[in-house]
């Protein structure tokens, strides 16, 4: 099995089409053709089921389309350590991040990281969370962030950042009338909430807060990011509702960020990595993202505090 055998795979598994990947490798069909047909002969499996109007990968193709782009990501990561030894750094960091990481918190840590040790390269993956707990086991990351503690064996998982959940209101909305919105206030309107493909830790603290109450939410949209629920805030078309920073941090002036009423609720950014013996950059990577919460994290948008006379939650 060779690298070609590889790439020639990964092309067709992604177009699902002969004709299209032979394009895309800049090849002849017939001999992408072949390629595949080694490949399938060297595992002893047949990859994909192909008709005259359709090709569809099999189940050990799915299963072997799993594998294959982590061992591109792996040669990437290495020609990139080679590349960042002769520019100078004697160090490598790969962090993984998902679901959004609270817009204030991570400039402050990476400036930290280039003042206190400069000879260490910071590599940043942006990947969905399922990407970054396979990315962990198989060492193609070495730490991550997102916003879920459901991380399965084997990953360390600790709670450094908390951001209190509000809502994002279109400026000269009904609902401002309120200093502190009711959740079932809120819930008579139509949300835009992140999309669980995409921010699946995000969506699932989001989706407990909803659960509060027996009340079923309108959701007129998910998204990607909460820069896109912003924008769509700032056009009318709903509320939203996500950590007060990534409102406040908003390029979208139309967007007033309003606190729920009760105890605010508070979406929490977990740190993640292997329970294995971590090394000694790893150990103060760590110890500046715990140092930085209490004094050096700006929080833009604080919620009023309660008023006497509202239920708070237990």
């Amino acid at each position: 099995m060779e690298l070609r055998h590889l790439r020639c795979f990964l092309a067709v598994a992604e177009e699902l089409h002969f004709a299209r990947a032979a394009e895309r490798l800049h090849i002849e069909q017939s001999p992408l053709s072949r390629t595949i047909k080694e490949l399938e002969e060297d595992l002893g499996e047949l990859l994909f089921v192909r008709t005259s109007r359709s090709t569809r990968l099999t189940r050990a193709g799915k299963l072997f389309l799993e594998h294959v782009p982590r061992v591109f990501t792996a040669l990437e990561q290495a020609r990139d350590s080679v590349k960042a030894a002769a520019n100078g750094f004697h160090g490598q960091l790969r962090i993984a991040l998902s679901d959004g990481v609270t817009p204030s918190r991570l400039p402050t840590l990476l400036a930290l990281c280039r003042q206190e040790e400069p000879e260490v390269e910071i590599r940043l993956f942006e990947v969905p969370l399922s990407q970054q707990l396979r990315g962990l086991q198989d060492d193609l990351y070495d730490v991550g962030f997102a916003q879920s503690d459901e991380v399965g064996e084997g990953i360390m998982v600790a709670a450094v950042w908390t951001d209190p959940i509000m809502v994002a209101v279109p400026a000269r909305h009904p609902l401002l009338t309120h200093k502190r919105i009711p959740l079932e206030e809120v819930l008579r309107y139509p949300l835009v909430l992140c999309d669980p493909q995409a921010c699946e830790g995000h969506a699932r603290q989001i989706d407990r807060l909803l659960r509060r109450v027996e009340q079923e939410p309108m959701i007129a949209e998910r998204v990607a990011s909460c820069d896109l629920m912003m924008a769509l805030v700032s056009a009318g078309f709903a509320l939203g509702l996500a950590g007060a920073t990534h409102i406040s941090t908003s390029r979208e002036s139309g967007v007033v960020a309003r606190p729920l009423s009760g105890r605010s609720p508070m979406l929490t950014t977990y740190l993640l990595h292997r329970e294995a013996e971590t090394s000694e950059v790893l150990a103060r990577f760590v110890e500046r993202v715990h140092a930085i919460e209490p004094s050096d994290a700006p929080r833009p948008v604080r919620p009023p505090e309660p008023d006497p006379e509202e239920e708070t939650e237990p």
